[in-house]
């Protein structure tokens, strides 16, 4: 909107009106500034309801702009190395293994992407380990790709492979779970930690009670995922319905985990 289309004169132009304020006790006080260009107001623990807010339309706003209308969700664990950290460090190459094949699917899926480069955007949480892994095969295949980073007490810088003005911060989880899940059309799981978990067993609940539309939820290497949860036991114990196990579904390859997505969504 041009400013001679508005009644009023915007924000921003208020807010750069206000700065040229006369000096003086009254102007120098806290009280005298602008609510929303005051960032001690914004900071009370009275304002959460309008941080939550903030924070979930900041990056929509964004992922709006960009034309970016569905995702590819990939967890995993921050600790999975990379073939070159492996090396260095002789971790385990089964964790080494679970790196290249999250590079290699984010690659496959980035490339098998539809035409306008939109569709198959992969997302991660923007951090080292598996999530570095994913936006890393996405950003060899040449495609923009999507980190959702989170403020922890130490510290945690974005991945180097996130395209730039895609990569956010968010202070409260549930907004950010939020925006995993908004636009995804697949959730694809790697062996991880409570994060992961936390992650995983969030979409599953929401699949199992209809608060979102089922979407394929793709777990990498069964034989670990057997071994750290027991999702038979879950059903044999009546925690569970039978067919809350059709929910999600074992997968070792990255080409097997498009090929499932691609079916899911009747793609060739």
């Amino acid at each position: 909107m041009s400013k001679r289309d508005r009644a009023f004169p915007s924000a921003r132009e208020d807010e750069q009106a206000a700065r040229r304020k006369r000096d003086t006790p009254q102007t120098r006080s806290p009280s005298y500034q602008l609510a929303f260009a005051d960032s001690d107001f914004l900071l009370r623990d009275e304002l959460r309801p309008v941080r939550l807010q903030l924070e979930l339309l900041k990056p929509e706003l964004a992922l709006q702009a960009a034309d970016i209308t569905a995702t590819i969700v990939v967890f995993g664990s921050a600790r999975a190395p990379s073939p070159e950290q492996a090396a260095e460090n002789r971790a385990s190459p089964e964790h080494a293994r679970d790196y290249e094949e999250a590079r290699r699917f984010a690659r496959l899926m980035s490339e098998r992407n539809h035409t306008d480069g939109l569709r198959n955007v992969i997302v991660t949480g923007g951090g080292p380990g598996i999530m570095e892994a994913a936006n890393r095969g996405a950003h060899e295949a040449g495609a923009r790709t999507v980190g959702l980073n989170i403020v922890l007490p130490f510290e945690q810088a974005p991945n180097p492979y996130v395209t730039p003005d895609l990569s956010f911060q968010f202070h409260y989880f549930a907004i950010r779970k939020m925006h995993f899940l908004m636009r995804a059309r697949a959730l694809v799981c790697f062996p991880g930690g409570f994060g992961t978990m936390d992650e995983l067993f969030e979409t599953l609940t929401l699949i199992q009670t209809g608060k979102i539309a089922p979407i394929p939820v793709l777990l990498f290497r069964e034989a670990w995922w057997r071994r750290i949860v027991d999702f038979e036991g879950l059903a044999a114990d009546g925690m569970i319905a039978a067919e809350d196990l059709s929910i999600f579904s074992f997968v070792e390859t990255a080409e097997e985990a498009c090929a499932t997505i691609q079916a899911f969504h009747g793609e060739s």
